[in-house]
């Protein structure tokens, strides 16, 4: 399977249903009353952490997704059935933004199996005309269109979540330790770039498992996208310790661990302060003594533990295992980046709490039209199904009860000039809205 960690998702969730305009017709029953029954809700775009997802290669084909649209309302009171959600299904380790937004706003992290995060709210469902009936109105002809469901584009990408992340130049042999200690079996080979997508193993001590990541060998100037770039280093932000790999075999292995730190230390998220364990490879080889006694004395001056192992042969693995599991142990895991829950919700976007009394406001358009612009009102309007009788007498209610009329005559308009509200287009005729 390829390993895909980046992904853009366009989401719509479902339209709600249209209110009913019904009156009752029943034997013996002459004057029977409005009984239109509401639209149901439109379905969500749901996106939903799973463990045995490795990658976000799916998306690479599919970036389109609708949930299902409602019912309509229909008479004796019957509401619309509800649309079905759409439940999109992403490895855990998947961060969510909006395309294009601000990087650092991140709308959802999802870091545990059932984690959910509500991508796109459905539409509302449209209210039946039993709803308008009042001691004045007895039989209003007119009812509700359903809301549009919300749109959007999402950014997702994902960090691997493991407790050690084995790093290193390409070449190092971090495919080999990873075999050596927990039995997976990436594919190893003696060339560089080797490891081209991250490999997990399990690692079980006592009644613990320890998650390691084989990583995509880095090259100097990784943090700035040199070679695997950041395709690497975003995996490594979420493991509790590092491993560094220092081939033995090759000169100047100091220089290496310092040019390995270097990256880290460039990219930042505190990767160049995470608990570590330096770990000298290839002891097998001939005349690796001395290369490991140098760079043993380096890990020495900055605190930090050493070891010299040959993964091929087994030298000192059972030493590295042990080592491994006590640190993870002592070390806490790092926190998501968006405080978990069963389920993430970014409040509906389709109230924004603004009063229905605030003043609308008026733009006249580059082609002399006017655009009428009051969120609250917008929906209003956008609701009304100008197909039944009596929609114009609402819509001159709502112009009413927002004095339109008089802020689109102190903007200029005259009889007969374009407005437009949301989707609804009119023509100015001013002294007829009483």
């Amino acid at each position: 399977m390829k390993f895909t960690d980046t992904a853009e998702i366009y989401v719509k969730a479902g339209r709600g249903g249209n209110g009913a305009l019904s009156f009752r017709r029943e034997k013996f029953v002459p004057k029977g009353g409005p009984d239109g029954g509401d639209g149901g809700k439109g379905g969500d775009v749901i996106i939903e952490a799973v463990g045995g997802i490795v990658t976000l290669a799916d998306f690479e084909y599919d970036r389109r997704f609708q949930a299902g649209h409602a019912g309509h309302g229909s008479g004796a009171m019957r509401t619309g059935s509800n649309g079905e959600d759409l439940i999109i299904h992403v490895p855990c380790g998947t961060l969510i933004r909006e395309a294009g937004g601000e990087k650092d706003k991140i709308l959802a992290d999802l870091t545990e199996p059932g984690q959910r995060y509500i991508a796109a709210h459905g539409g509302k469902g449209g209210r039946g005309n039993s709803h308008f009936a009042t001691s004045s109105r007895r039989a209003p002809k007119f009812a509700e269109k359903g809301d549009p469901g919300e749109e959007r584009t999402l950014s997702l990408e994902l960090k691997l979540i493991a407790d050690v992340g084995l790093a290193g130049f390409p070449n190092a042999g971090k495919s080999s330790i990873l075999t050596a200690i927990s039995g997976a079996k990436p594919k190893v080979a003696g060339y560089p770039f080797t490891t081209l997508s991250p490999n997990l193993g399990v690692l079980a001590v006592d009644d613990a498992k320890v998650v390691i990541a084989d990583l995509p060998g880095l090259i100097e100037g990784a943090h700035e996208g040199k070679g695997l770039g950041l395709q690497f280093l975003r995996h490594v932000e979420r493991t509790r310790i590092l491993l560094h790999v220092i081939d033995l075999s090759q000169p100047g292995p100091v220089g290496t661990f310092h040019a390995l730190l270097n990256e880290f230390r460039e990219y930042g998220a505190g990767l160049d302060e995470r608990p570590c364990i330096v770990i000298g490879n290839k002891i097998d080889i001939e005349g690796t003594e001395g290369n490991s006694d140098t760079l043993r004395n380096e890990a020495e001056k900055l605190s930090l533990p050493y070891m010299a192992v040959s993964a091929v042969f087994g030298i000192n693995i059972p030493e590295l295992i042990r080592a491994i599991a006590e640190l993870v142990r002592n070390t806490p895991a790092t926190p998501p980046a968006f405080s978990p829950s069963d389920i993430i919700e970014l409040p509906s976007r389709k109230s924004s709490g603004r009063s229905s009394r605030e003043p609308v406001r008026i733009i006249r358009q580059s082609d002399g039209s006017f655009r009428v612009e009051h969120e609250n009102f917008e929906k209003s309007v956008a609701r009304i199904n100008f197909e039944h009788e009596d929609a114009l007498q609402k819509f001159a209610r709502l112009l009413k009860a927002l004095n339109v009329e008089e802020a689109l005559e102190a903007a200029g308009a005259r009889e007969g000039d374009k407005v437009y509200i949301g989707e609804v287009e009119f023509d100015f005729e001013p002294g007829t809205v009483t």
